[in-house]
């Protein structure tokens, strides 16, 4: 598999250069002089849930309850911070009572879908706010390919303080004492600070963004 990384944001290295420095200070210049730095966070596991027949689509949801949550996924260049149009983003998850669709005798297709980045690489989808299950914290599972080559395999995540508040909403109430939360999370532990979603509260629910590089091959 070609080699990516999820990117968070990117910042200036060293904003009190002059001359040369100020002129290479933003975009690939700028990340060729060290001047912008690309924030990358590891690749993760894909998990045991992922199927290869996911629909094209922005709105995942198939009538799942929830509280609305819309992603803003940015693929970017890693080494020039660009957007890249055209690639393939896909995101699965489980609903409010932690099932996954498709497997373990969930039947439809609910919260899973593919998205193509427009000009701006950005790809959005509607959906609801994560469940969880035993054993793991609350995640969205994402995958971006291009021309045909998985080049990033991820997982997101949500801040624990927002997702307390969620979770005092039905249906989420009806399960109470979620475990682990992110500290607890063998798979959080290993950079999953560096892949959790910038939350924005939208009237009944929230928008989650980052952006993600990933390496061409």
């Amino acid at each position: 598999m070609a080699g990516a990384a999820a990117l968070g944001a990117w910042r200036p290295a060293d904003s009190t250069g002059a001359g040369e420095d100020a002129e290479a200070g933003t975009g690939p210049a700028g990340v060729a002089s060290g001047a912008v730095t690309c924030v990358l966070a590891p690749e993760q596991s894909a998990g045991p849930y992922y199927l290869d027949d996911q629909r094209v689509r922005r709105d995942v949801t198939e009538g799942k309850p929830g509280v609305p949550l819309l992603l803003r996924l940015e693929v970017v260049d890693a080494s020039t911070c660009r957007p890249i149009p055209g690639a393939a983003v896909e995101i699965w998850h489980c609903d409010a009572r932690g099932a996954y669709s498709g497997v373990q005798g969930a039947r439809g297709t609910f919260l899973r879908g593919i998205q193509r980045t427009n000009v701006n690489g950005l790809a959005t989808f509607r959906t609801i706010y994560p469940g969880w299950y035993p054993g793991r914290t609350v995640h969205v599972h994402v995958r971006v390919s291009l021309g045909g080559s998985v080049v990033h395999t991820g997982q997101l995540y949500f801040p624990d303080a927002v997702t307390d508040r969620v979770y005092r909403r039905a249906p989420y109430s009806r399960r109470p004492n979620r475990d682990p939360r992110n500290a607890g999370d063998s798979i959080y532990r290993n950079g999953g600070r560096r892949s959790t979603l910038r939350l924005a509260r939208s009237r009944t629910g929230y928008v989650g963004s980052i952006r993600m590089g990933v390496v061409r091959s």
